[in-house]
Formats: structure tokens, C-alpha cells, sequence
């Protein structure tokens, strides 16, 4: 018998509290039984992959969403190591976070606890099934999947494949769940009473049809314009390879910069090393009257208009714009970026600090590459999303994303009468060891 979406999300839940119960040791052996699947399955999930990719290319896919899609052994096995290091990461559930005295025998504690059941929409990245649902398992909470259309096959073989891990331990294997059309996603999006989180990940448009359509709290950022700003004492060798890293090591990701922004008086110096070799890579450039006088006579640079500033390319196209000052960089970036990452080239510490300081972002970086804005290399093992909201969860978002917190008051008898009127007896509030 076919299971109704209601239905499954109502198993979904009943296996979220069963696997909320369960102690560190089991969600890490969990976790190493699906690396151990997933390996074992890697020439099913590449051949399904494989399928995939080639059903895309024939529809004419645009080449970002192709980039993502296509799941090399080399990306299937980061993917995999990224299971592995998420069971290593502590346990983010029962954490005592408020432990208080009200009174004699009266003992408040705050402990952290899994949100319940999470839905997450996505586009076609197969490798974030693998580190949404290695999270979802360490955070104790059950996860409701729904990938592109153009990574069907990948996703199936993939949740075939974590769900026959889980069926040989403690978790489970109803706690990962896939759904696998269009049509269910406007279902998904009505089960706020057995949903508790929806995290999108797609495109501007997408992102806010999910928020516009639910009354689930919703996790994720729409747009990632990330700048990258070369200051007038930017090391021009460090500044180089730094921009050429952002833009072109996955022009596709949303943490690749899609607008740079060079301070003029070094921008004669820095812009023609920099264009030779992002040329080399392929990458289209587009700039502003200024930057096109210094780079117009040697290399191919079209002019840039206001609705470049304004687009997240995802593909190997810059927009170059000189500036005259750091605060009108920063400018720039407050006005035009997503909120996601932004990063400054400079030798000079008191100008850094302004910029760390004043741009609004979940990411701000100094001398390195956006493209570390990555929940896997902030070390959380893999990501559920990004988030450029302003209340937390904000940037690349791991298992203290998964995580909120309840209140449990322990008493003998105690009763609020003891405390009011006048002769009210006093509250203690002696904070106790955690």
C-alpha cells in the first residue's frame, strides 16, 4: 500500500522520537554503518549518478546546476569522509546549558534537545542528501528529503543506501525519508503539524516561493552576491591568487565571488596580472568605465551595468568595479551583497578591522578565499545550509542548527502561592555546576 505524505511524515516523527532517546554511541555507530553502506553502494550511486547527468545534458541543464549535479568518486568520497567526521563531533543533545537553584529543592535546568522532523528542499546536489542526513542522525532528529528532479536516480540509490545501514543498528531507518516529485512539495510545506523545520536550498526565486508558502519556520538564504575587496595595500601575488581561488575553484557554489571591487590607486598594478589569469581559467570579466580604461587594450572585458552588481552569476563571469575608498567598498557590498560572505585583501590591520567590522555579513574574511565558507571546512563536519538571517542560525549551519532547547523544572511540592504576597519567601537563584 502506498503511504500518503501525511502519513510518512507522521512515521518520520514517531522514528524522531525514538532516535531522540538514543545515546551518543548509537547515533556514531549509525553513522559509521552508513559510511561503510555507502561505500559498499558507491557503483550503483555513481552509475545512478551517471544516468542523471546524462538525462540533464540532454534536457540542456544550464551548467552550474550540471556542476552540482554530477557526483565524482572524489566528491562521493569527501562525502563519505564527511559522515565520519560528524560522528567525531560532540553531542550536541542534552547539553545542560542553565542549571539553577529557584529555591531549596526547587532545580531549573536547560538542556538542549533535536527540533523534531526537518524538511529540506534542495536542487540537484546529490552529496547533500549524505550531510543532511549524517546531521540530522548526530542532532537526533528525523529528516523528510526532497531533491531536484534531475538528481532523482542519485537520491533514490543514495537514502536506498542509508536507510539499509540504518535498518542494521538502533536508528531508525524511517527517520530518513525521500520524496521524489514536485507535486510534494506543496504538502510538505502544509505539514506544520508534523514538520518543525523547512531549510530550501535553490535558487532566489525558490527559496522565497517556500517561505511564501508555509507556516513552518523556514532556515536559508536566498541570494550569494559575495565581493571580494582589494585594498590599496593588498599584497598583489596573495591578492591574485586569492581572487582567482573565489571565482573559479567552483564558480558555481554560492560562496564564489561574483563581484570585485579594487581600490585605484592599486588597481593599474593588480588588474592585468589579475585578468591574465582568470582569462586562463575561462572566466568572462565585466567592468565599470575605469577598470575597462586600464584592461580594455589587452584583454576582452564587457561593460558592467547596474543589474550586474545586482546578479549571483553561479558561472564564470566577474564584475569589476574601481573604487575610490575603502568606505565606499564597504558601501558597495552593504548594499548590493546577499549578506553571505565578504572578504578584504590588505596589508594593513586598521583597515581590515573597519571591514570585518562594518560589512553585513554572515561571513566577513580578511586575506583568504570566500570559498571557506563551507560548513565542512569550518570543521562541523558537513552543513544542512547557509543562512544569511541576522538571528542565529547565521552562516554555513551544522548541528547547532538542528538543536533548540527545553526547560525542565524539578521540585518537591512547591507551588507558586510560597512566593507571592507579603510574606513572600525569597527565590535563591544559585546557579549550581553544570
Amino acid at each position: 500500500m502506498t503511504l500518503s505524505l501525511t502519513d510518512i511524515a507522521r512515521q518520520t516523527r514517531q522514528s524522531a522520537r525514538q532516535l531522540a532517546l538514543l545515546p551518543t554511541a548509537a547515533k556514531n555507530e549509525a553513522l559509521e554503518a552508513i559510511a561503510r553502506t555507502l561505500e559498499t553502494a558507491a557503483p550503483d550511486i555513481l552509475a545512478a549518478n551517471a544516468a542523471d547527468c546524462e538525462a540533464a545534458l540532454a534536457e540542456n541543464i544550464a551548467k552550474p546546476l550540471y556542476d552540482r549535479l554530477k557526483l565524482s568518486p572524489t566528491k562521493l568520497t569527501a562525502a563519505i569522509h564527511g559522515v565520519r567526521d560528524v560522528a567525531k563531533l560532540p553531542d550536541p543533545i542534552g547539553a545542560v546549558q542553565i542549571h539553577r537553584e529557584l529555591d531549596t529543592g526547587l532545580i531549573l535546568k536547560r538542556l538542549t534537545c533535536p527540533l523534531g522532523v526537518v524538511g529540506v528542499i534542495f536542487e540537484a546536489r546529490p552529496d547533500a542528501v549524505i550531510q543532511i542526513a549524517s546531521l540530522a542522525i548526530k542532532s537526533g532528529n528525523g529528516v523528510i528529503l526532497k531533491g531536484g528532479k534531475e538528481a532523482t536516480r542519485s537520491c533514490t540509490e543514495l537514502v536506498k543506501a542509508i536507510r539499509t545501514a540504518l535498518a542494521q543498528t538502533q536508528v531508525p531507518p524511517d527517520a530518513v525519508q525521500l520524496l521524489t516529485t514536485r507535486e510534494e512539495i506543496i504538502e510538505l510545506l502544509a505539514l506544520d503539524k508534523y514538520v518543525d523545520l523547512i531549510i530550501p536550498r535553490g535558487s532566489n526565486a525558490f527559496v522565497r516561493f517556500v517561505m511564501d508558502n508555509t507556516r513552518i519556520p523556514v532556515l536559508g538564504h536566498a541570494d550569494g552576491i559575495c565581493h571580494l575587496y582589494i585594498d590599496k595595500t593588498a599584497d598583489i601575488a596573495k591578492a591574485v591568487a586569492i581572487t582567482v581561488d573565489s571565482k573559479t575553484q567552483y564558480p558555481a557554489a554560492c560562496n564564489a565571488v561574483e563581484t570585485l571591487l579594487v581600490h585605484q590607486e592599486i588597481a593599474p598594478a593588480f588588474l592585468p596580472t589579475a585578468a591574465q589569469q582568470l582569462q586562463a581559467k575561462g572566466v568572462e570579466l565585466r567592468g565599470d568605465e575605469a577598470s575597462r580604461a586600464i584592461l580594455s587594450r589587452e584583454f576582452t572585458i564587457n561593460a558592467a551595468n547596474e543589474v550586474d552588481w545586482e546578479t549571483e552569476y553561479t558561472d564564470l563571469i566577474l564584475s569589476i568595479k574601481i573604487v575610490d575608498s575603502l568606505d565606499a567598498a564597504i558601501d558597495h557590498i552593504n548594499t548590493y551583497g546577499s549578506g553571505h560572505t565578504e572578504a578584504i585583501v590588505t596589508e594593513d590591520a586598521t583597515a581590515a578591522t573597519a571591514f570585518l567590522g562594518q560589512v553585513d555579513a554572515a561571513g566577513v574574511y580578511h586575506n583568504c578565499s570566500t570559498r571557506f565558507a563551507d560548513g565542512f571546512r569550518y570543521g562541523f563536519g558537513a552543513e544542512v545550509g547557509i543562512s544569511t538571517a541576522k538571528m542565529p542560525p547565521r552562516g554555513p549551519v551544522g548541528l547547532e542548527g538542528l538543536v533548540t532547547y527545553k526547560y525542565q523544572l524539578v521540585g518537591d511540592g512547591h507551588i507558586v502561592a510560597t512566593y507571592a504576597g507579603s510574606d513572600a519567601k525569597p527565590f535563591t537563584h544559585r546557579d549550581l555546576g553544570m
